[in-house]
């Protein structure tokens, strides 16, 4: 089947909405790299991509669609990425990652294609253009494209060129905004101040870039909790993106601020704690008109999603109900849900024979390792999403 050594470059992550998304790589790594809390690119240079090596990828992602195309023929499926291709295609030891992910793609059917690594809008405006034009030339079948940028490049690039950038193919733009509170963004070391934050933000929605800004519960730890929350929601209600993607935090060893917390400089929230620092933001969010999103693993209250302001009651009730919950089901309910048996609340009364088996769980650790015992499997749990 084809080329056995064709392959392009791609980065290590991608947001999770972007799954199935064809994933481009047009720089490498980060340009900044010094978050405390940030375990992505450590140890790695960031280095700009020439616009012909990133066409270079391009024109191979075209070819391997083209390939998988001709294979689905083959096989009888007539183009169509179906089970039977993409099951050719993954138990074909000799294809390379590449392939695979193209196929991923391709049966999916999204139409969409991320843009990796963590700040392309550092790119030269005029390169960043020829490449995205390229890519909507050789790819005419995509529908949306999208990449990860920096509040501080953004807030430095013209609108003028924002909106070339945004004639030329870009749709939608992540932006790591984690905390809008200066004295958090200092902490952790994340070079950008909350203004910064605004100016990008409003930027690249007057451009009509939408704008998926990412905000990180529990980054102020215990001491700056509330702070954290109310300025966040402060930055947002002032820049009004179309989305609000909550990640809470967890800190692995490998990431800067461990040795903070390890000497007790940094104290995390505890799960409870992060509720209601939800709590917080979300009653703080006013006259906007984004989308929340808690979509990942990390995130405890998977329900505090929606669409602002109609479904901020709806949001601010899921929050209620955990707290409302007595002190065992709360814990019942985080073992669930880390281990990905829960999805809300409501699953402790639709679940009950998971209940039951949580519940002996529980006991036996406490009856092996103590108290702390179930809160380092809850902690091992959701580490290993990271």
């Amino acid at each position: 089947m084809a080329r056995q050594a064709l392959s392009f470059e791609q980065g290590p992550i991608r947001p999770p909405n972007e799954a199935q998304s064809l994933l481009l790589r047009f720089t490498r790594n980060c340009p900044w790299n010094r978050c405390m809390f940030c375990p992505v690119y450590k140890g790695r240079r960031f280095a700009l991509r020439p616009v012909e090596e990133i066409k270079a990828d391009i024109r191979t992602a075209r070819t391997i669609a083209d390939e998988i195309g001709d294979l689905s023929v083959r096989l009888g499926c007539g183009g169509a990425v179906t089970d039977t291709v993409a099951g050719a295609v993954m138990a074909a030891p000799e294809l390379s990652s590449s392939y695979r992910s193209v196929a991923v793609w391709l049966y999916y059917q999204t139409g969409a294609c991320f843009l990796q690594d963590a700040d392309n809008l550092i790119l030269r405006t005029d390169e960043l253009v020829e490449a995205l034009a390229f890519l909507r030339h050789t790819f005419p079948e995509i529908r949306r494209v999208t990449t990860y940028s920096r509040s501080r490049t953004a807030a430095r690039k013209s609108p003028e060129a924002l909106r070339r950038i945004r004639a030329a193919g870009l749709d939608r733009v992540h932006i790591g905004l984690e905390s809008g509170s200066d004295a958090v963004l200092r902490l952790m070391k994340k070079g950008v101040t909350a203004q910064q934050q605004v100016d990008a933000g409003r930027r690249l929605v007057a451009a009509g870039l939408e704008l998926s800004e990412y905000v990180m519960p529990g980054l102020g730890g215990q001491d700056l909790w509330r702070e954290h929350a109310v300025e966040t929601a402060r930055v947002l209600n002032r820049i009004n993106p179309h989305f609000i993607r909550l990640r809470s935090l967890r800190v692995p060893s490998r990431v800067p601020l461990h040795a903070h917390l390890a000497s007790g400089a940094f104290r995390m929230q505890t799960d409870d704690m992060l509720v209601a620092e939800i709590r917080v933001l979300i009653e703080s969010l006013e006259g906007i008109t984004s989308t929340v999103a808690s979509d990942h693993i990390m995130n405890l209250l998977e329900e505090v999603a929606g669409k602002l302001p109609e479904d901020k009651p709806r949001m601010l009730a899921a929050v209620k109900a955990y707290q409302e919950l007595s002190d065992s089901d709360r814990i019942i309910f985080r073992v669930g849900r880390r281990g990905g048996a829960f999805r809300s609340v409501g699953d402790l009364e639709r679940q009950p024979e998971t209940v039951k088996k949580i519940e002996a769980l529980i006991a036996e650790l406490r009856t092996r390792e103590g108290p702390q015992g179930v809160e380092r499997m809850i902690s091992d749990m959701v580490d290993q999403y990271i």
